[in-house]
């Protein structure tokens, strides 16, 4: 294999579509495409450089730096590092992907190196890598979690555990295909209602979050950080406060995407207690993504996620149908989730390790 001598740089994120520094963000989002595609066997998690670029662009809350590895000129790997705002963060989040032809070359190595020399310097003394897991046959490494693995012969599983990072948590990607008949949707959300009772009563929106509803909402978001299930990682608080979310829904507003919300609230205390989003993209031949969806702890056992999801789903129908399925992420010892998302009609579609590393 001949030598490759490639470049590595660090990208200045372009203001809007077609800015300064467009090309290069929409090339390096097309190696994360592809690499995203051929792990998974399926473009329905594609995103386009315009749909990506507005979570780029508010970095108050969370900063985010993009680098890219390029082969006399061409843009061949990329990668992201990402951390908390707060001096005294201990967390590092760490992404790399390479283009089939260019694996194996060095060019993974030089990006972790880039990243954790990074992490090094600011003092985030840990690391987590989220990456796919593709399916091979012989010895697996089961997760400490008691729930999935993933193949021990894998190439991404070799590296990072030779640069001293530990699998904590096996995620899966399921997909629902659409549509959903629409009389076992009916069915499945009056039986959800029925068991949740009269106290519980769902609420829906598109893209804006109505303001009176911002501080319960800012609490769920921030609840999200910490009650799904982080096994090992140990992921820290992120603080969401209603001006967060204005400022998140200001940037998505200048994307191509639509946000449907689905949120229960709880008669006697007036308050929110669950909510439930899919992000909708503006082509119909394009599978939508489920985001987060969480029920605060002390309102759980009551079907209410089923609820949810089974709401979120009729508005999905009536406002923009025709997409041709819904993706979404969980951790495999989530099992409360997992059992309403399989009677929905999701199935597996590939899993990825949440992988750990404590630098000293």
């Amino acid at each position: 294999m001949a030598i490759l001598r490639f470049d590595i740089d660090e990208l200045v994120i372009p203001a809007a579509p077609g800015a300064a520094g467009w090309p290069d963000f929409a090339a390096a989002n097309q190696v994360r495409t592809e690499v995203e595609s051929e792990a998974y066997g399926t473009s329905d998690l594609a995103l386009t450089a315009e749909e990506t670029l507005p979570g780029w662009l508010n970095q108050g809350w969370e900063r985010r730096r993009l680098f890219v590895a390029r082969d006399a000129g061409r843009i061949v790997g990329c990668g992201d590092y990402e951390t908390l705002p707060e001096d005294s963060a201990d967390h590092a989040w760490l992404a790399v992907q390479v283009l089939p032809a260019y694996r194996r070359r060095g060019i993974g190595s030089a990006l972790v190196d880039r990243f954790e020399a990074i992490a090094r310097a600011e003092c985030r003394r840990v690391q987590i890598v989220y990456t796919p897991s593709p399916d091979a046959p012989g010895e697996r490494l089961p997760s400490p979690t008691g729930f999935g693995s993933v193949p021990l012969g894998n190439p991404e599983v070799r590296f990072l555990r030779g640069r001293g990072y530990h699998l904590e948590q096996v995620v899966r990607a399921s997909r629902l295909a659409l549509p959903v008949d629409p009389v076992e949707r009916r069915r499945l959300r009056e039986a959800a209602a029925a068991h949740a009772g009269p106290d519980y009563s769902v609420l829906q929106w598109v893209d804006r979050t109505p303001p009176e509803w911002l501080p319960d909402l800012a609490l769920l978001y921030t609840r999200m950080s910490t009650d799904a299930p982080s096994a090992g990682l140990a992921e820290p608080e992120q603080l969401w406060t209603p001006e967060r979310i204005l400022q998140e829904e200001r940037k998505a507003a200048a994307g191509p995407r639509t946000s449907l919300t689905s949120a229960v609230l709880h008669g006697p205390s007036g308050h929110l207690v669950g909510f439930t989003e899919l992000e909708v993209p503006a082509e119909s031949r394009r599978a939508v993504s489920q985001d987060d969806t969480l029920v605060l702890r002390e309102h759980r056992g009551r079907r209410l996620g089923m609820l949810l999801k089974m709401a979120n789903l009729e508005l999905l129908a009536a406002e923009r149908p025709g997409h041709p399925s819904v993706t979404t992420f969980n951790a495999e010892e989530n099992r409360h989730m997992l059992t309403v998302n399989e009677a929905i009609g999701f199935a597996p579609m590939g899993y990825e390790g949440a992988w750990r590393r404590d630098a000293h």
